[in-house]
């Protein structure tokens, strides 16, 4: 059989979920019969051979089977490794494709919180997609409505920075990484989800920004070229003095050598002009970035990696606006090697990006070596060191940190994972450690800190399976014991009940405040046919106060075609106080063109 080294594909999945296939080798290829029908596939007319890969999943004994044959340190849906399906005859031209997806929604709030009141309204709007060509699709959307997005799982917030949160809307998730992938974690030059958010300057609280209207062209333009534009315009908020805003974002990625890339992005934020907006808070500026990211996968992807530059400009142009890094990894059956070095300028600047920190030079490495046993209980253990060390020419070393560490995977799929870490911490500005307003650590001051980690996760084929996390040791001058878990039963066909705890004990000498956090939340998910489905989602957080209820019922009345309620009630925790409440009502409707 052909092992193939390429990860491009003539099919594209973008539009269905499942496809499923049968058929025959014949010399050294795979033959293929579709049980669904070609026309509901994304394929490129002419082509004769599709790259392919199977695997398969046997959760009772564990077992998992991979076609073709991928080395055991890689996942099983690594593209390095894959092979042919030849059709017997070239696949036909096909047709256009042309979708329609109107909504309707409709809600009721209250609001006891900030005086709001009562509130009603409706909405009207919708997506359209458009097939341009193989694997090249334009999506447009008017008045979008994300109101049965699930809400963010909340954490107890004890970082210095900003905290991440994954986008949930569907409009941007489709392609999301030929946007999302540039740059490094924490350190994204664009973010979806600073589309349809401002910040209220008089509370210095993120409010929602309402988007008119948008579109997304994203794709292959060839078997080696991927293309990207996406640009959206969100709501004037003359309350809060925002003018309407332009957000447009460029890619491109372009294959180089077998399996790397070289991809580039342009990003803009530009305000529309608004002089009444700009007579009471004054100018609302334009910001932009501009950067290069060459990612690297060698052919049979032991090593992988990447290399940027982005630049960011906006009027008054600062120097040092810029962000550039490196990182390289090599795995192997034993080892796994991960080394990474970023430089930041102090006014890099990326407005629709995610940046928690500017201003500083990193290099950080992650090691790993592993032994197979050839019988037992384990599958696969090892120690492993890791080092991070974060600095500023202005303060020298700011933060760095030593693990010595030691994992162990078990034939059932559970895992354990232990690190003993000393750290230090240099703060460049004054921090409340328990992020509750209490008396905050100088400026300037730093500490030396000795901590244990560990994590275990249960066999998750269990009807009935847990993770658990533990953090204990010092805690700037103090302590801190922290012990979060989950725990998910499965209700076999219909569903599962989950929860999960997370608790903090804090404890700091005079005058700075000690604190226990405790944040709590069930969550069930049902499925009572392949049509009625219905989430709901409890969590009760006491570093802020509240206890949040959403609970989602959704029924497809037809294909692709929903209608959902979606109830979200905010309390005090204390007596059950209602802080506000919403009903949201909404239809859609999938119309083939």
């Amino acid at each position: 059989m052909a092992n193939g080294g390429n990860e491009s594909s003539d099919l594209d999945l973008s539009w269905d979920n499942r496809w499923f296939s049968s058929g025959r080798m014949y010399n050294g290829y795979w033959l293929g019969e579709f049980a669904i029908p070609l026309k509901s596939l994304r394929y490129k007319e002419g082509s004769a051979l599709w790259n392919l890969k199977m695997y398969r999943i046997d959760s009772e004994y564990g077992e998992r089977s991979v076609w073709p044959q991928t080395p055991r340190q890689f996942p099983i849906m690594n593209l390095a490794y894959m092979n042919k399906l030849a059709w017997e005859e070239p696949l036909p031209k096909q047709g256009g494709n042309m979708v329609a997806i109107p909504y309707f929604s409709a809600n009721y709030s209250e609001d006891h919180l900030d005086g709001q009141g009562i509130g009603r309204g409706a909405s009207i709007g919708g997506d359209a997609k458009v097939g341009l060509g193989p694997s090249l699709n334009l999506d447009l959307t008017v008045n979008p409505d994300f109101s049965q997005v699930e809400v963010d799982q909340q954490v107890t917030n004890l970082d210095r920075f900003e905290i991440f949160f994954p986008e949930r809307r569907q409009f941007f998730l489709e392609n999301a990484d030929l946007f999302s992938n540039f740059g490094s974690q924490r350190l994204r030059p664009f973010f979806s989800r600073r589309i349809g958010v401002a910040r209220d300057e008089a509370t210095g609280q993120n409010v929602q920004n309402p988007i008119y209207f948008g579109a997304r062209l994203s794709g292959k333009m060839s078997d080696d070229t991927r293309v990207g534009l996406l640009s959206m315009q969100t709501a004037k908020d003359a309350s809060i003095g925002r003018p309407s805003v332009n957000y447009t974002v460029a890619a491109l990625q372009q294959k180089v050598f077998n399996r790397s890339n070289i991809g580039l992005i342009a990003i803009n934020k530009q305000p529309i002009p608004d002089q009444a907006i700009q007579d009471t808070l004054g100018a609302f500026d334009f910001n932009r970035v501009l950067g290069v990211d060459y990612n690297l996968a060698s052919r049979d992807s032991r090593w992988t990696g990447k290399t940027f530059f982005h630049h960011s400009f906006q009027p008054d142009q600062p120097a040092n606006a810029f962000a550039a890094g490196t990182q390289m990894g090599y795995g192997s059956l034993r080892w796994d090697l991960y080394l990474t070095a970023e430089w930041i300028g102090e006014n890099y600047n990326p407005e629709v990006g995610f940046a928690r920190r500017t201003g500083y030079r990193r290099i950080a490495s992650s090691d790993w070596y592993s032994f197979y046993p050839k019988k037992g209980i384990i599958n696969r253990h090892g120690p492993g060191i890791d080092f991070d060390i974060l600095g500023n020419p202005t303060d020298g070393i700011t933060d760095w940190d030593v693990n010595f560490m030691y994992r162990i995977a078990f034939q059932n799929t559970a895992n354990f994972n232990m690190r003993l870490r000393k750290e230090y911490v240099f703060l460049t500005f004054s921090f409340d450690p328990t992020n509750t307003d209490g008396v905050e650590l100088p400026e300037g001051s730093d500490y030396q800190q000795n901590l244990l980690i560990a994590s275990y996760t249960s066999n998750l084929r269990k009807k009935l399976s847990v993770e658990l996390e533990t953090r204990l040791g010092d805690y700037y001058n103090g302590k801190r014991a922290n012990l979060a878990g989950e725990l998910n039963y499965r209700i076999q066909p219909y569903g599962s009940i989950s929860l999960a705890v997370s608790y903090n004990q804090i404890r700091m000498p005079e005058p700075y405040s000690d604190a226990d956090l405790l944040l709590i939340g069930p969550r069930i998910d049902l499925t009572f046919s392949s049509k009625l489905f219905w989430t709901t989602f409890i969590q009760y957080n006491n570093q802020i106060d509240n206890m949040n209820v959403n609970s989602r019922f959704q029924w497809r009345f037809a294909p692709v075609s929903d209608l959902f309620v979606v109830y979200t009630d905010n309390y005090f925790p204390d007596g059950l106080v209602n802080k506000n409440r919403a009903l949201v009502l909404k239809m859609t409707y999938w119309l083939n063109l």
